[in-house]
């Protein structure tokens, strides 16, 4: 297996220090793995998009207004 050293902030590392039980390379090596298999259904959802990077930004923004609004309500 393969070690990698991630950086995290004292503050975090206290919080983890309460839940001393918790094998934290475990929790972070599955939410690698669920990230990568969220990655990848992404991937292979947009494959065959025709929408442009600027389009996708533009629908993004009318997206977020609309929720915007919707939730001021």
């Amino acid at each position: 297996m393969v070690s990698i050293t991630l950086s995290i902030s004292e503050e975090l590392k206290k919080e983890m220090e309460v839940f001393h039980e918790i094998n934290w390379s475990a929790v972070a090596r599955e939410a690698i793995k669920n990230k990568i298999s969220m990655l990848k259904k992404f991937k292979e959802f947009t494959r065959e998009s025709t929408l442009s990077e600027e389009d996708a930004l533009r629908l993004g923004r009318k997206v977020n207004k609309n929720l915007a609004k919707h939730y001021r309500k």
